[in-house]
């Protein structure tokens, strides 16, 4: 899960090399925090979220094949 997030984090951002991902994992679910450089937050959020709405869509439909719960969240 965690590179399929970082491929299409760095594949929208003009500084993919600050595009970090880190995941924290329990029994039910597992958390991925993303951190961008600031200026490239608003492009992962998108429009109204859209972006990072399609982001958690494409992750829950991964996870569920793994019967895991994955939320992400977008640290500044």
């Amino acid at each position: 899960m965690k590179d399929l997030i970082k491929h299409i984090v760095q594949a929208l951002v003009d500084h993919p090399e600050q595009a970090a991902i880190s995941e924290v994992e329990g029994k039910q679910s597992t958390i991925l925090e993303i951190k961008v450089a600031k200026e490239d937050i608003g492009k992962i959020i998108g429009k109204q979220g859209r972006t990072v709405q399609a982001i958690r869509t494409i992750l829950n439909a991964a996870s569920a094949k793994v019967k895991k719960r994955t939320i992400i969240v977008i640290i500044e």
